[in-house]
């Protein structure tokens, strides 16, 4: 799926333009073919190692605009 590997690595703002983190996977209903959640990890260099372990699932409505980077319509909890 291009979508996918289109917003794969993109940084995710929320309401007040910070950073939360970067798309680290997609959560896809198959049936559907739409995207139903972002997966997101708090970057940095054990991101990059895959030592992280935190994770936050931000739904797809949330999401207001897609461009260089994800800017989301309020604060994630």
């Amino acid at each position: 799926m291009r979508v996918v590997e289109d917003i794969i690595g993109k940084e995710v703002l929320d309401s007040s333009a910070s950073v939360i983190g970067k798309v680290k996977d997609i959560e896809v209903d198959l049936e559907t073919r739409t995207i139903e959640a972002l997966i997101l990890g708090k970057g940095g260099l054990s991101e990059g190692l895959g030592l992280s372990k935190g994770e936050t699932i931000v739904p797809y409505e949330m999401v207001k605009k897609i461009g260089d980077k994800i800017l989301l319509e309020g604060p994630v909890e």
